[in-house]
């Protein structure tokens, strides 16, 4: 096996684990892509980090419900950054 090949396989085995570390997901107020990392428990009454691709950074959010809808399950959370309550639609896969 070349150098090539070995390098080609390993790029596309990190880029398929990069894309199983986070749980997907649209704020449905603006539109904008939202990431919940792995290490995060989501269930109500917890704090959890998500990444806010408007915000351009993390924020820190309390989960007040999470409903399961079709192919979407909706979290609720309180913005502790911004003192708002958001729902993220997420993807159930």
């Amino acid at each position: 096996m070349s150098l090539r090949s070995v390098s080609l396989t390993l790029l596309c085995l990190s880029l398929s684990c990069a894309s199983a570390l986070a749980w997907d997901g649209v704020d449905s107020s603006t539109g904008g892509n939202v990431e919940i990392g792995k290490g995060n428990l989501v269930r109500s009454g917890s704090s959890i980090e998500v990444y806010d691709h408007n915000a351009g950074g993390y924020r820190n959010v309390d989960v007040q419900s999470i409903r399961r809808y079709g192919s979407t399950v909706k979290v609720e959370v309180y913005d502790n950054d911004s003192g708002e309550y958001r729902t993220f639609d997420m993807d159930s896969e």
